[in-house]
């Protein structure tokens, strides 16, 4: 079993690289499954808070590359997703209540930004294992109340393994763990308020095929699971109420189509 760098490729290897090497357009779809738990803190409900939870529909653009004069196998991956719809919120009147005592839609906005930079091992023929740093950027707003806005940074590392299973079908698999950063939560309204919120651990795990129709054209699609949490932010006294973000998790399924054109 042969691992290189650089040298002669076989076309399984030409194949994989031209799926990494292309710009495309692609149809988005996220399901959201957000939820809130409480520890109790000053004297209120512990357990289960509020959930959101719904399928978003969006777009998304990647820009790919992988070689260059020095490095063979160099690899670059930027990527820009944003979806925009409704989730359905299950949680309890703001005053307090029971889990599922209020019922609802709310707005939701979601845009990520992401970049990788990695360095492809052929291994064989038709395949090759591609370890990669990542840094990205999330952003939801949710339209709960009067609106609350969620952002956080996190960086990562993960590896992409990828085959070309028949004449130009390449699948695709990667996995990444990470760790966030600036996580950061701000609410509208009367009884708004603006805090930092604890950081955790970051994972994606997601599959994918790129099909090459020939004259540089590229069909694929692909399935991803993102998950991560925020820790709760601090104590913040309004008129005669203390208010404050709970502990929260949240995890991520999105599905997508997508055109691609080779350069």
């Amino acid at each position: 079993m042969a691992v290189r760098l650089a040298g002669p490729a076989s076309a399984g290897v030409d194949a994989i690289r031209a799926s990494d090497h292309q710009f495309a357009i692609e149809q988005v779809s996220t399901y959201v499954d957000y939820s809130e738990s409480g520890k109790g803190a000053l004297g209120t409900q512990t357990g289960q808070l509020d959930t959101e939870k719904g399928s978003v529909p969006g777009y998304a653009f990647d820009l790919s590359a992988m070689g260059n004069a020095l490095f063979d196998n160099a690899y670059l991956d930027l990527r820009y997703r944003h979806v925009d719809g409704y989730t359905r919120y299950v949680g309890a009147p703001i005053g307090g209540g029971a889990y599922g005592s209020a019922v609802g839609w709310d707005t939701a906005t979601l845009t990520d930004y992401r970049a990788r930079l990695g360095m492809g091992f052929t291994i064989g023929d038709d395949f090759m294992l591609t370890p990669y740093a990542e840094v990205g950027h999330h952003r939801w707003f949710r339209g709960v109340n009067d609106g609350e806005t969620y952002t956080h940074n996190y960086w990562g590392g993960g590896l992409l393994a990828q085959a070309e299973i028949s004449p130009g079908l390449v699948l695709s698999e990667h996995a990444m763990a990470g760790q966030t950063f600036s996580p950061h939560i701000n609410v509208a309204g009367p009884t708004g308020f603006a805090d930092s919120l604890g950081t955790a651990g970051i994972y994606d795990v997601g599959i994918a095929s790129d099909y090459a129709l020939g004259i540089g054209v590229h069909m694929h699609v692909s399935a991803d699971w993102t998950g991560f949490k925020y820790g709760m932010s601090g104590f913040h006294p309004i008129g005669a109420h203390i208010y404050w973000e709970p502990d929260s998790s949240t995890q991520y399924v999105t599905l997508s189509a997508g055109i691609g054109y080779g350069f």
